[in-house]
């Protein structure tokens, strides 16, 4: 840690990418949850498989899987990682779109970032996917809820 009490900031307060060379590589794992507030009539279509874009579910499940894997070129100060893992859960329940996600590997640094990013993009996905449905569809409350591994340890929302 920096003189000023904040790792991402040196002695001079410039932001600076921790060194994470010493730390032992253990396995990690972080899982994030999101959701996607829809119109009930998009909730019925995405149900019924009818939404003109194609396939919703299908669609954010990639997006999610392939944002985890870039997210140091999205966070700048996020360390590149081997991401050696990636679930994304997308359910269509009453009053939208619940999303998670799950993001594991073996390194020297968590993936919180990764599954947050993950959710994020995924929950994007569903929004462009729907947006021509419901204008007012609305991306919520998207959270880390557990990690695992690492000197910290286990911590669960």
């Amino acid at each position: 840690m920096s003189g000023s009490g904040f790792t991402h900031l040196d002695d001079a307060g410039r932001a600076r990418m921790v060194d994470v060379t010493a730390k032992q590589v253990t396995v990690r794992s972080a899982t994030a949850e999101g959701f996607v507030a829809c119109a009930p009539e998009v909730v019925a279509r995405l149900r019924a498989g009818d939404v003109p874009k194609g396939d919703v579910l299908a669609v954010a499940r990639i997006a999610g899987i392939a944002a985890a894997k870039r997210t140091p070129e999205l966070l700048p100060l996020v360390h590149v990682i081997g991401v050696h893992g990636v679930e994304v859960d997308v359910e269509v329940v009453d009053a939208g779109v619940a999303l998670s996600a799950t993001v594991r590997s073996a390194d020297r640094t968590g993936v919180e970032m990764e599954a947050l990013t993950a959710v994020s993009v995924a929950s994007l996905a569903v929004v462009d996917m729907v947006k021509g449905l419901d204008r007012a569809v609305e991306v919520q409350a998207i959270r880390l809820v557990a990690k695992s591994g690492g000197r910290s340890g286990d911590w669960r929302r």
